[in-house]
Parts: structure tokens; C-alpha cells; sequence
């Protein structure tokens, strides 16, 4: 029994797949970004609580994502290995699995903002393939079924073949049913990139610019020169990524447009070869997410160039009264910023290289947005297509619609390296060090203390200096200490003081709704 019930479940899971695999070959070919499964994954993240989010990557960091959809997958095989075995009672009894499936991926695909009515298209060629491969394939389990229950002549001449041999033939047909459905789903999963016009063309437009920036070179006496402090200059690859798309659009260059509007006098829209002509601007610039917590490591330092933001909005011209920003990320995304960190002296940029390459798609290629000393949830818009300038009063934006706050001022903090939490060190030398930032203002310099004593001044790597001469307040900067420790259990803290002779603050407040604070302390033992 156990084995027919694994069947009919296992005929379900099969049929399904195949009705994912078409789908997401259609996405592909479509050009679309979004395939039913990630559309539904994105529905999920979007009605996600701002409490329950922050809690859920406080705990699993850049894992959330892979989770969430390792989640929906088990739930979706739950689906199809249910209408895999509803099917063995009528041709009709998958219909509520079906309809549940079918339904929830419509909804998902057609309730963005940037939704159209086709989007709908892979979810309907899913779900007819999920049953079309389900009714054939389970239709030679039926005959089977029905001649394992069929009495075998007792005497006399067969009039056909015997009940084995229809049970083995049904048994055969279904295996190269099944196979074939597999080849169905799997090919057209395949082609559909191949074919289609999604992120594959994009990732060949990517590796094929030539863009006009220079290769970063990471300036002299900015390191401290002690094992295990974080690098100075952070490689793409190891950059944090947050956001809240579980697909990352993929953008042809050729077709992308900023468009900068609202309060201004003058439309002004960009392609993407209307930045390139335009005066380039390069510079080392430290990013962190607000969700970062005290000695967290959502932090990254990169040489980003791009075209900065000041002169756009002045040829556009910016009408009294406006205070804010409107970002919009081509896959909706929103944030708003204020305007005066858009238009003072910082180097608030259209990025379009991240640490002299193209960006990667996943940090927001064709072009992005970089402003120093905001968090990036008030300000980093990946995949940015709209610049609208407004008013805080009328906007609308994703993170404050959940609770973060409106404004959100970048916290100086730092952390601590090395050691590592629980390390345990032989007798001699203790070193001790890590980073600390303040982008914008500028990091004066670093104390800790061992032990609950007195604070100590330590040493700090140099500050990046631009090509006027003037020093680069905008990245963050490494520091170092050496201790001579007796044997036992140690606690070391690290605080930060700015170019302004601010103290970094010692009060521990969570993440939400406006960034973290408190000294970092990591614990030791010596001998």
C-alpha cells in the first residue's frame, strides 16, 4: 500500500515540476523578472511585518532570502505530492491543489506595482502543463490499479493478456510517461534563458562595457597591518547584500532610463551612455545597513564612480518647498531622502562601477544610487529608475511604511576585530583591533578599554585623501592596540570620537527603528 501511495504522491511531484519548469522557461523567454515561485516569494516579503523582518535577519543575517525559499519549496512539494495522490481517487479530486497553487502565484505576479496583465501568462502555462502532465501520466496508474484488482481466469484459455502483463505494461508506460514530462519541464526551463531575453543577455552586455573609471588603489598607512582586522577595501563579492528582491532585476543597459521629475522645472530623463558622457565622479565611500547591529558586519567599503547627483537635480531645477527625494527601484522599491544630502558638498552619486568594474547586477546594475552617511534604507536604491523630487509630507516609502524611521542620521560606531568573541590566546602581546565610521563627518579618533579601565587612545590607519588634498571623511577607518595581559578571562570595549569631538554614545538601543548604538566588547581568556 505504502509503495502506491508513494507513487500517486511521487506522479504529483513530477507533474508539478514540470509545470514549474514551464513556467519559469516562459519567464525567461518573456523577459520577465520575476518567475511565479520568486513573485510569490517577494509577495511574502512584502507583507512581512517591519518587526518580524528584523528579527528574521537579525537571526539568519544574508540568509534570509535562501530560507524563505527553501520554505516555499517545502511547502509547494507538500502541495504537489498532495495532488499526486488526490489524484488516485478522480480525475477532479486535484482540482483545490490546483486552484490554491494557481491562484496564490496569481496573485503574486499581479499585485505589484509594476505588474501588467501578461505577467500572468507563466503561472497559466504552468498550471495547465501541472495538469495536462498530471491527468496522462496518472491515467496509465488508473489501469494499472484497476488490473491489480481484476480477478485472474482460473482455467481455461486467456482471452488476453494476464493481469501480470497489464500491470508491467502500465508500469513501463508510466516511467516513460514521467520521463518524458521530466524532458518537457527540464528543457524548457533550460531554453527559455537561452532564448528568452532575461538575465543571461544582461550579464553579456555587463562583461562586454568598457566604461570610463579607473582601478581603485587602496591608499598608503590606511591599514593597521594586524591579522584579522576586516580589509580595508571590501571585493564585491564580500560586500553585504540587503534588499528586498528575491530575484535581482536584470537590466539591459541599452533600454535603462532615470527619470527625474516632481518638483522641478524642467523633466529630465538619462540613458544609461547619457551618464557615461557625463563629468565622472570617483571616490572611497563606506555603506552599512541599518539593520546592523553593535559589532555587526552589514558594513563595506568600495571605490564607487558614477555621476553625481547635485548637478542633476540644478539642470532639472528644484522648486521651493521641496525637502525630499523619492527613489524608485525598477522593481518598486521606494525610499525617500533628504534633499539637502543630495545637494550639499558630499559626494552623492548615480554609481554605475563598484570598485572599477560594472556594478554586479546584484548591487544594482545598470546604476544605483550612493549617498555618504545615510543608511542605505533612507538612501541606496539599486536598480534605480526614479528620481522624484517631493516632500517627506506626501511620500510614501517601503521601510517607513513598516516602522523604521522617516530620517534616519548614519550612527558613529565601531567594532572589534580581533580578537575573536571566546578566543582563547597563549601568554605575550595581545593585539587588538578592528574598524570604526562616522561617514560624512569624519573619525577623529579610537579608545578602548580592558577590564572596565580607564579608556586608551589607540592607533589608527590614515585617512584616504582625495585629489584636492582634502581627507576623505566618507569611509571608515581601521585601529589597533597592543596589550600585555595576565593569565585569565578579559573583556576589551572600543568606543569612537568624530572630527567634531562627538563620543561615540555607550547607550544600547536595538537596530530599529533607527540604527544601533553602544560600545562593542568581545571577551577573552589569556594563558
Amino acid at each position: 500500500m505504502s509503495r502506491v501511495r508513494l507513487s500517486w504522491g511521487a506522479a504529483g511531484l513530477v507533474a508539478g515540476l514540470a509545470g514549474f519548469g514551464v513556467s519559469y522557461g516562459a519567464t525567461q523567454y518573456l523577459g520577465r523578472r520575476l518567475s511565479p515561485f520568486d513573485a510569490v516569494a517577494e509577495l511574502v516579503i512584502s507583507l512581512t511585518p517591519g518587526p518580524v523582518s528584523h528579527w528574521f535577519i537579525q537571526r539568519v543575517g544574508t540568509h534570509d532570502k535562501a530560507i524563505l525559499g527553501v520554505i516555499i519549496a517545502l511547502v509547494t512539494i507538500v502541495v504537489l505530492l498532495s495532488a499526486g495522490r488526490l489524484a488516485a481517487r478522480a480525475w477532479w479530486a486535484p482540482l483545490p491543489a490546483f486552484g490554491f497553487l494557481g491562484a496564490v502565484a496569481a496573485v503574486a505576479a499581479l499585485t505589484r506595482e509594476d505588474s501588467k496583465i501578461d505577467d500572468a501568462l507563466p503561472v497559466a502555462l504552468g498550471v495547465v502543463t501541472w495538469v495536462l502532465a498530471l491527468s496522462w501520466l496518472t491515467e496509465p496508474m488508473h489501469r494499472e490499479r484497476a488490473a491489480e484488482r481484476a480477478p485472474e481466469p482460473s482455467d481455461g484459455p486467456a482471452d488476453g493478456p494476464s493481469r501480470a502483463a497489464l500491470v508491467d505494461a502500465s508500469r513501463r508506460t508510466v516511467l516513460i510517461r514521467a520521463g518524458v514530462i521530466t524532458v518537457i519541464g527540464a528543457g524548457t526551463a533550460l531554453l527559455g534563458p537561452i532564448v528568452g531575453h532575461g538575465r543571461r543577455r544582461v550579464e553579456q552586455a555587463r562583461r562586454l562595457l568598457n566604461l570610463p573609471v579607473s582601478r581603485p588603489v587602496v591608499p598608503k598607512r590606511v591599514s593597521v597591518h594586524v591579522p584579522g582586522v576586516t580589509r580595508w577595501q571590501t571585493p564585491n563579492s564580500d560586500f553585504y547584500l540587503i534588499d528586498t528582491a528575491f530575484t535581482k532585476p536584470a537590466i539591459d543597459p541599452d533600454t535603462w532610463r532615470l527619470r527625474i521629475h516632481g518638483m522641478v522645472e524642467r523633466e529630465v530623463v538619462l540613458t544609461y551612455q547619457d551618464l557615461l558622457d557625463r563629468e565622472i565622479t570617483e571616490d572611497w565611500i563606506t555603506l552599512n545597513c541599518v539593520s546592523n547591529p553593535v559589532g555587526g558586519d552589514l558594513i563595506g567599503n568600495a571605490w564607487w564612480s558614477g555621476v553625481r547627483i547635485a548637478p542633476l537635480l540644478k539642470e532639472a531645477g528644484v522648486k521651493a518647498g521641496a525637502d525630499a527625494v523619492l527613489q524608485t527601484s525598477e522593481d518598486g522599491w521606494t525610499c525617500g531622502t533628504p534633499l539637502e544630502a543630495l545637494t550639499d558638498d558630499r559626494q552623492a552619486m548615480i554609481a554605475f562601477a563598484m570598485n572599477g568594474d560594472p556594478l554586479p547586477i546584484e548591487h544594482g546594475f545598470p546604476a544605483r544610487v550612493i549617498v555618504p552617511g545615510l543608511y542605505g534604507y533612507v538612501s541606496a536604491c539599486k536598480w534605480v529608475v526614479d528620481i522624484e523630487v517631493t516632500r517627506f509630507d506626501r511620500i510614501s516609502a517601503y521601510w517607513v511604511d513598516l516602522g523604521w524611521a522617516e530620517r534616519a542620521p548614519l550612527q558613529m560606531s565601531s567594532r572589534i576585530d580581533v580578537p575573536r568573541d571566546g578566543a582563547d590566546l597563549p601568554r605575550g602581546p595581545v593585539r587588538i583591533g578592528g574598524v570604526a565610521w562616522a561617514q560624512h563627518t569624519g573619525i577623529s579618533r579610537v579608545e578602548y578599554a580592558v577590564d572596565g579601565g580607564p579608556w586608551l587612545p589607540a592607533e589608527t590607519g590614515g585617512a584616504a585623501v582625495r585629489p584636492d588634498g582634502s581627507p576623505n571623511r566618507d569611509t571608515w577607518v581601521q585601529w589597533s592596540a597592543t596589550e600585555h595581559l595576565a593569565d585569565g578571562d578579559h573583556v576589551v570595549r572600543v568606543r569612537a570620537i568624530d572630527v567634531d569631538g562627538t563620543v561615540q554614545t555607550g547607550v544600547e538601543r536595538d537596530v530599529a527603528p533607527a540604527g544601533a548604538t553602544g560600545w562593542h566588547a568581545r571577551r577573552f581568556t589569556v594563558g
